[in-house]
């Protein structure tokens, strides 16, 4: 049977086949070539009934994201609270340029703004248009927050909700559907940040798509990513590369480079041209794995 992973949970893979799910183990073979089933693939699997079943085959993926761990996904919905933690672009540009390099489509959440003072809920408009500028579709969310638009996005497709703990994503996914009753969780006050309410990857009905809802994280390596590539993590900044004078061009020191200008005439935004040479810094520096 085909079927497509919707829970993996202490070395169970649950596969939903035709309306049904199926409890199976990975085959041996997979531990052997150093492979392992993620929800979100597409399997070949047996199974007697539904609570004894072996995955035999995974089927190529289309991508595969290692925090959270899961395949084949086609929008990351990246949860960021605008208090209770404190949003922050930095972290916001660290999530996108991770989803971008997978070959993710991005939106972006910024949750809590009830919990603003009106006088504050200008700032995060602004950063929601210049953000949109960029080509992100980006929604402030409330307890009033209109789903509808988000639903329809997600239709036919599966989707990843993704953020530091305690930001709102189950909150934000018992809106889009109040039969899932998650267990949500305030903030730590000693540890001044949410306090983990999902212990496992699964997908979640959601209208007429999937949704996983994932532990949430706080740390992105750049294990992938080269610094010639990571210009096409900033879509503003891959946008002017033609212009610069060097082909080669990372957009730091160089001569006649465009992006730079662009930045100073405020094309570019400057945090997120810093963002941008903090995570090539970085990239630079790490350590080569063997």
């Amino acid at each position: 049977m085909e079927g497509q992973i919707v829970k993996a949970l202490s070395g169970f893979y649950y596969c939903f086949h035709k309306g049904n799910v199926y409890q199976c183990r990975a085959r041996g073979n997979f531990r052997k070539r150093k492979m392992t089933p993620l929800v979100g693939d597409e399997v070949i699997f047996q199974a007697e009934n539904q609570t004894d079943g072996y995955i035999l085959e995974i089927l190529p993926r289309k991508n595969e994201l290692v925090r959270p761990p899961i395949a084949n996904v086609d929008i990351a919905i990246l949860v960021f609270s605008a208090v209770e933690p404190d949003f922050s672009t930095n972290l916001a540009d660290r999530f996108l340029v991770a989803i971008e390099e997978a070959d993710v489509t991005p939106i972006l959440c910024i949750s809590k703004l009830d919990l603003v003072e009106k006088n504050q809920q200008e700032t995060f408009l602004a950063y929601q248009e210049i953000y949109q500028k960029i080509g992100y579709q980006v929604y402030l969310t409330n307890d009033a927050f209109d789903k509808t638009q988000l639903i329809t996005i997600l239709k036919d497709k599966t989707a990843v909700i993704a953020g530091q703990s305690g930001v709102g994503k189950s909150t934000l996914l018992n809106q889009l559907n109040p039969n899932l009753t998650l267990k949500t969780a305030g903030i730590s006050e000693a540890l001044g940040r949410g306090r983990h309410t999902t212990r496992h990857v699964e997908l979640l009905q959601i209208g007429e798509g999937l949704i996983a809802d994932t532990p949430g994280f706080s740390s992105i390596e750049w294990s992938m990513i080269t610094p010639e590539n990571l210009q096409f993590c900033f879509p503003e900044i891959a946008s002017y590369r033609s212009a610069c004078k060097f082909r080669g061009c990372l957009h730091e020191t160089e001569p006649g480079c465009a992006v730079k200008d662009a930045v100073t005439e405020r094309d570019i935004q400057l945090f997120r041209y810093e963002h941008y040479l903090q995570i090539l810094t970085e990239i630079k520096n790490r350590k080569p794995r063997y």
